[in-house]
């Protein structure tokens, strides 16, 4: 009797996990260059003294889907997108080296250039910061170039260049600061391979779609597991007044 309620509870409590996951794809739909985590159940036994007579549910994180989301073209001169493979170099909350698709860009005040969520973004000798222009252009290659402010429009001066790379597939991992890293967690070479394009940002490559799908799915997984949980709670009640009787 014990052994269904168990496994329900740990089949409802995994479920609760799996849809916390997708919760947080669909809620990142629109968040330029999100990649969607997947998540999946496995039966995992219970291992202990003699034969395991328990199978419990498990739901684990095998990976992060990285394929491109869809570009949108914005025509600001600080929206950048990876064209292809590769990422953009930028300093994480730990000030070590991290990675994302994110080129929603901005300056500080004080001329740092920072992604969307405050990060900064590292050009060939460290976090890039630019001078006061009255025009800037960021070229394919990552090339910062500006025209400082007074001087003639022709007068092109280059500031720097933003890093980005191109690690190994099975090198990288999205970890809960949302970032790319590497897993031996050497910082990358910066790839003449990786190109952008400005006046556009990439896309999350989550499906709404079959995010909703898969929420509905869940929550009736989730409502099944329950039934089963009450249904072992019925049977421990009647088996008790029967052993009252006897």
């Amino acid at each position: 009797m014990d052994r269904s309620l168990y496994i329900a509870m740990s089949g409802a409590k995994q479920t609760l996990l799996a849809q916390t996951a997708n919760a947080n794809n669909l809620s990142n739909a629109q968040t330029t260059g999100f990649k969607s985590d997947w998540e999946q159940f496995r039966s995992m036994p219970v291992f202990g003294a003699g034969f395991p007579t328990r199978v419990y549910a498990m739901t684990e994180r095998p990976g992060t889907d990285f394929s491109s989301g869809p570009l949108q073209t914005t025509g600001g001169e600080l929206d950048v997108a990876i064209n292809g493979e590769g990422y953009f170099a930028v300093q994480g909350a730990d000030g070590k080296e991290a990675y994302t698709r994110a080129g929603d860009l901005r300056l500080t005040p004080e001329g740092l250039l920072l992604t969307g969520t405050g990060l900064q973004v590292i050009g060939q000798g460290g976090p890039i910061a630019i001078p006061p222009a009255q025009k800037l252009d960021i070229g394919s290659d990552g090339t910062i170039s500006i025209v400082p402010l007074g001087a003639n429009a022709t007068a092109l001066a280059v500031v720097d260049r933003i890093k980005m790379v191109k690690p190994a597939a099975g090198n990288i991992e999205k970890l809960t600061d949302g970032l790319v890293h590497v897993k031996d967690g050497q910082p990358q070479a910066a790839s003449a391979d990786v190109t952008l394009v400005q006046g556009a940002l990439e896309g999350s490559n989550v499906n709404a779609i079959q995010a909703m799908v898969e929420m509905i799915e869940l929550s009736k997984n989730f409502e099944l597991q329950t039934k089963v949980m009450k249904n072992a709670d019925e049977n421990s009640g009647v088996s008790a007044k029967l052993m009252q009787m006897a």
